[in-house]
């Protein structure tokens, strides 16, 4: 592991991958505490925050433009960022079976899956981690 490659890098990909892995820890603690209950709410609201960053700091990055400076993963940011503001809304209305599948979903296709996709080689992530 060679973490002065990602502090090297520019600050856009640091905020998202602080925030990326901050929400990526905060997440399982979240699913520890019991639905409903204040320490979930608190960890809730930091997880939404970090993903919020994650998503709007992925938009500062350009690898791979598809049109313009975007590539899909910013489909896929624009589709979390939508997402969670629906998951928040589910969860206000005690829709909670609804709060939960979209939150679920999010943290394992949204945040694990596309991590997993930074470990390709030729991504800041595969040369931090591999060296």
């Amino acid at each position: 592991m060679n973490i002065a490659i990602l502090l090297a890098a520019p600050p856009a990909i640091q905020i998202h991958t602080f925030a990326a892995l901050g929400a990526l820890f905060l997440g399982l603690a979240q699913f520890t505490t019991p639905a409903g209950a204040p320490i979930h709410r608190v960890l809730g609201y930091g997880w939404v925050s970090l993903m919020l960053v994650t998503t709007l700091s992925s938009f500062l990055i350009s690898a791979n433009p598809i049109v313009g400076r975007f590539s899909w993963i910013h489909g896929l940011s624009v589709f979390t960022t939508v997402m969670i503001v629906v998951a928040i809304i589910k969860a206000r209305r005690q829709e909670v079976k609804a709060h939960r599948a979209i939150m679920i979903n999010l943290f394992i296709f949204a945040l694990v899956l596309t991590g997993a996709f930074t470990l390709l080689p030729g991504r800041v992530m595969h040369a931090v981690v591999f060296g």
